[in-house]
């Protein structure tokens, strides 16, 4: 088997005002589809972050991939993995994520844009041998993945431009009745278990009192966790971990609270001091490899938030479930605005991983019927669960009508990359900057 095509789809999907401490999303995200062809006549798909710097990125690989066997993983991770290094050395501030939005890290270009290319050859593989993907890479540790309500504070509006508005489902969640009313409708209509808030927007006193109202309406059996994206300071991530111990036990943990790993581990000792054993969680502190040692040995994340979108792969996610476990580390998912690939590419990912306990994250109710690209409309919940198919590869295939709208949304849009200050200055307020601790 030897791939003969890669082809590349830009995509715009709508997105609600949703808010965090980067800023405002964009009526659209950008999503890239990505497609290999063998000459077995198998297509294998992928999906991946969008805008023009991950889809040059991709492009630029089109002659390391036309004639590869995609069984031939390891020698095309060797040679990104080679590139990377070498970039390292020429690009200060190490691989955090602490400054950039999802998908616009360069330091993370080579294995966002590996795990693309894994990820469509694991699909075409497991066309070829009749297997789903989470059976290619050491079989599934669970047949379903639980994933979490994600709750973000937003402005009223559904997403969309013009003609292309689409209902406001939610309408504007700025306190913490709006919170908890969207809370209800999410539950209620996925089944969602778990409940994650996007802090990090309101003065921290307001978001501890969303945390409590949301533990008031729907009780400890609903874990709960807050991730302000690094919008405080260690004194007041301390502050704040203090005063929802309570409420972030069972289950829960605190997110990134605060920048960097010596802050994190500042955070966690302070509070172990206080007999606070609150978990800190993170992608932000915490994303590749080369930062669990020192996030070990500092004791500063005793939760990893994998992605198999920029942590390398599915593959790379299950060594990386073995070295948590070697680190006695809890793990989950992170998540970005996605579509139906990309959301079975986090559960075939998840099944996989055998430490992956918590509910991971998924911005997938934030999106629309009206954008999928996979044949079939909307991967669908079971209480709260996606269910592996038992379907060769990821189990979805693209429906080409729709994936030609979404790339139709993309080419009349005026920007190519995400810029969530951008979208606070021209919606909120002009002179809106991201500064790290606000608060």
């Amino acid at each position: 088997m030897r791939i003969t095509d890669l082809r590349l789809h830009p995509v715009a999907v709508a997105d609600p005002p949703l808010r965090s401490s980067y800023g405002l999303h964009a009526p659209y995200a950008l999503r890239t589809i990505v497609e290999i062809q063998t000459d077995d006549g198998i297509t294998g798909i992928s999906e991946t972050y969008g805008g023009d710097k991950p889809l040059a990125a991709l492009e630029a690989l089109r002659s390391r991939i036309i004639g590869m066997d995609p069984f031939q993983l390891t020698r095309l991770w060797m040679d990104l993995n080679q590139m990377a290094e070498a970039e390292a050395q020429e690009i200060a501030g190490g691989r955090t994520q602490t400054w950039f939005v999802p998908g616009e890290n360069p330091l993370d270009r080579h294995t966002r844009s590996f795990a693309a290319i894994e990820i469509a050859c694991l699909d075409a593989i497991g066309k070829a041998l009749g297997k789903p993907v989470c059976d290619l890479v050491g079989g599934r540790a669970r047949d379903e993945v639980s994933f979490s309500a994600y709750l973000f504070y937003k402005h009223a509006g559904g997403g969309g431009m013009g003609e292309d508005c689409r209902e406001d489902e939610y309408g504007e969640c700025l306190d913490p009745q709006s919170i908890v009313r969207q809370c209800r409708q999410m539950i209620d209509q996925y089944g969602f278990k778990e409940i994650k808030l996007k802090g990090g927007v309101l003065e921290p006193d307001q978001e501890i009192a969303t945390i409590r109202a949301l533990r008031e309406a729907f009780g400890p059996s609903y874990p709960l966790r807050i991730d302000p994206n690094c919008a405080w300071s260690v004194e007041t991530s301390v502050r704040v971990g203090r005063e929802l111990k309570e409420e972030l036990s069972n289950g829960g943990y605190l997110e990134d609270p605060t920048a960097e790993i010596d802050g994190m581990a500042e955070v966690r000792r302070r509070l172990l001091a206080e007999g606070n054993d609150t978990p800190l969680a993170s992608n932000v502190a915490t994303t590749c490899f080369a930062h669990l040692p020192e996030s070990t040995q500092k004791d500063a994340v005793q939760i990893v938030l994998s992605d198999p979108h920029y942590w390398g792969g599915i593959r790379a996610l299950v060594q990386l479930s073995h070295t948590c476990e070697m680190f006695n580390l809890g793990l989950s998912m992170h998540s970005n605005n996605h579509l139906g690939v990309s959301m079975m590419i986090m559960a075939h990912a998840a099944a996989a991983a055998p430490r992956l306990t918590y509910a991971c994250d998924t911005h997938y109710p934030w999106q629309t019927e009206k954008d999928e690209v996979i044949e079939g409309g909307r991967v669908k919940f079971h209480n709260g669960c996606i269910r592996i198919p038992d379907k060769p590869g990821l189990g979805v295939s693209l429906d080409y009508d729709q994936l030609a709208r979404g790339r139709e949304r993309y080419e009349k849009l005026p920007y190519r990359k995400r810029d969530d200050e951008a979208e606070m200055r021209k919606h909120v307020d002009p002179n809106w900057r991201r500064v790290l601790p606000r608060w």
